[in-house]
């Protein structure tokens, strides 16, 4: 990438002047000469991604009319095929294809990843490309046993990706979490129900 940091995929020339401005440059230049972003994708980052159900895909007309689309479906589906390519089925919807469109003219693309519980937000900046018509690397993209129709794959070519700070999150659970915590007090109050009637039950001491 010919740029002086990674950071520069975002912190363009008119970001850094208004941060500049606003007395924060010499905390992001700082921060980028002692490391800067990362650029592939490691084991941490993989092992968050994997365990995301969720995320948002960015994308921009030619003219550079913004779109944002929520993807989801089973913890997995998206998928690292390798430390600079991200994939994922593209499941039948509501037939807009917005993102093809704005893909089909601007490759760029951005994926942002949010973990509520954890509070922790992950941002992916990079380019992407709808691919057709290739059922072997669409089966590979698709989670067993989840119920979709896919239509194409999409793979994602990782430029840049950075952490945010967890400050402003809202700690919010999957109905998955919450069931499973739910059912784990359930079978205690069962067994303490059983434990209270088997002591109710018990005879009596004489006096």
């Amino acid at each position: 990438m010919s740029r002086d940091f990674i950071s520069d995929i975002a912190f363009t020339p008119s970001v850094k002047a208004q941060q500049e401005q606003r007395g924060s440059r010499g905390g992001y230049q700082k921060m980028a000469e002692r490391g800067d972003w990362q650029s592939t994708v490691g084991e941490d980052l993989k092992a968050f991604l994997l365990e995301r159900n969720s995320f948002y895909l960015g994308t921009a007309a030619k003219d550079g009319q913004p779109y944002i689309q929520h993807r989801g479906g089973p913890r997995g589906f998206l998928k690292v095929i390798d430390e600079n390519t991200l994939g994922f089925a593209d499941f039948a919807g509501n037939r807009q294809y917005i993102s093809i469109g704005n893909l089909a003219e601007n490759a760029k693309a951005y994926i942002f990843l949010m973990d509520y519980e954890n509070r922790r937000r992950v941002k992916v900046w990079g380019r992407m490309e709808a691919v057709e018509g290739d059922e072997a690397l669409v089966e590979k993209l698709m989670v067993q046993g989840y119920r979709a129709r896919p239509e194409r794959a999409f793979l994602f070519k990782v430029e840049a990706w950075d952490t945010n700070c967890p400050q402003h999150i809202p700690v919010k659970l999957d109905v998955d979490i919450v069931e499973a915590e739910m059912n784990k007090l359930k079978a205690r109050i069962k067994a303490l129900e059983l434990e209270l009637a088997d002591r109710k039950n018990r005879p009596k001491p004489l006096d």
